[in-house]
């Protein structure tokens, strides 16, 4: 449990300033790349209170991991007394709460910026509203003993990539009392059925009311 410094230039940097597009400059084949990758939710999304799983809207930060489910697992350890390793099972043996949240991406809107950042060519769809299934984190911390002294939680992505030119895993980070607020998930399903692949499966962490970029996908640790 530490400050995170990893962070991809396609959710909105923290650390890096994403390359802008020169002035009148069409749109650049690494933004055609992206917007093929990745998807916003559609205007008719909005007549649904909870958007179906294909409209909601996507982004992937490094490379869609192939996670196998039978021997998945999910490590607790840093400033802790007892470091936990949990299964697929074992979290899912945690009380059950399903919530809807509202998810945003942190650049929503950044297409019309100007200068235009070359990323995620978002307009104003990068949103979406699913029924989230899981386990409350806040058991699984106090299980583990949190330490005093202890500032933040750093959630682990099992998707990794190339950013600065150094190959990295996926992580953010939340301070530890925004952790610890019941509603903070560890989500294996969406919308009643079982997390897509592109959604974070086997297991994700949804933190309401933080932008899209801290529910880390494809949680590893």
């Amino acid at each position: 449990m530490e400050p995170s410094t990893s962070d991809s230039i396609l959710s909105g940097p923290w650390d890096e300033v994403p390359p802008v597009a020169e002035e009148g400059a069409g749109v650049s084949m690494e933004e055609l790349q992206l917007a093929a990758r990745n998807h916003g939710m559609q205007l008719e999304g909005l007549r649904y209170d909870i958007t179906p799983i294909g409209m909601h809207y996507l982004l992937i930060h490094f490379d869609v991991p192939l996670v196998d489910e039978e021997t998945f697992r999910l490590d607790v350890g840093g400033h802790v007394r007892a470091p936990l390793t949990l299964t697929l099972a074992d979290v899912r043996a945690g009380p059950g709460v399903s919530l809807p949240v509202t998810l945003e991406c942190s650049g929503n809107g950044r297409a019309r910026f100007a200068p235009r950042p070359i990323s995620q060519p978002w307009l104003h769809e990068a949103v979406g509203t699913a029924e989230w299934t899981g386990t409350p984190l806040a058991p699984v911390l106090e299980r583990a003993g949190v330490k005093d002294g202890a500032v933040e939680v750093v959630f682990t992505g099992r998707d990794r990539g190339v950013q600065g030119g150094i190959e990295q895993d996926y992580e953010f980070s939340v301070p530890i009392d925004e952790a610890l607020r019941p509603e903070v998930l560890l989500a294996y399903e969406m919308n009643g059925l079982p997390l897509p692949p592109q959604h974070g499966f086997p297991l994700r962490v949804i933190v309401p009311g933080w932008y899209g970029v801290s529910n880390v996908k494809w949680l590893d640790r």
